[in-house]
């Protein structure tokens, strides 16, 4: 009869078993494997799903499995690539808003006030809301500034156009760095 890799706790006993040491959890390679594909895969759903770091959650799934294999693979090139490509696109999408918004002439009043009902469409409509949030939120706020249809739709439009670029970029790196994730496993 095999001893089984995992072992239960008698919590009548307290942590520790008759010889001192504590009970350990062992986890197999699999399941680290596994473990690192579904943040992987939880990557590619943030990039498309507001208010879900999809990059972060990509870089931290080959993270995991790097740590598993004791930093063997992947190789530190595609490591830091990964953290480089994650954590930039995240940044990317952080400022995407406020940046286009900007390049578009709007206010910074403008920008603050989009990024809150951004927010709260989102729990009205979801993705859709933050779109359409956004849209009129900066048309809205620049009219209410500056009294020009014109200048508003403008700002409107570029805010809009940077919002759904972030995502298109978010959602090519996640890709990106799953096609990666899947070469690094069979290779």
């Amino acid at each position: 009869m095999s001893e089984s890799r995992f072992r239960t706790v008698d919590r009548s006993k307290g942590p520790h078993s008759g010889s001192g040491r504590p009970y350990r959890l062992v986890v197999t390679p699999s399941l680290w494997v596994a473990l690192a594909l579904l943040l992987v895969v939880l990557g590619i759903v943030g990039a498309v799903t507001p208010l879900l770091p999809g990059p972060l959650l990509s870089v931290a799934g080959v993270l995991l499995y790097w740590w598993s294999t004791d930093f063997g693979e992947p190789g530190a090139v595609f490591v830091g690539a990964v953290i480089v490509l994650g954590v930039g696109a995240f940044l990317a999408d952080w400022f995407a808003g406020a940046v286009s918004s900007k390049l578009g002439g709007a206010s910074t009043t403008s920008a603050v006030v989009a990024a809150v009902v951004g927010v709260l469409g989102f729990f009205v409509a979801g993705p859709l809301g933050i779109v359409v949030g956004v849209a009129l939120a900066v048309f809205a706020t620049e009219y209410y500034l500056h009294g020009d249809v014109k200048r508003g739709s403008k700002a409107s439009l570029y805010a809009t156009v940077g919002l759904l670029a972030s995502a298109v970029v978010q959602l090519l790196v996640t890709l990106g760095i799953f096609v990666g994730f899947l070469v690094v496993l069979v290779a």
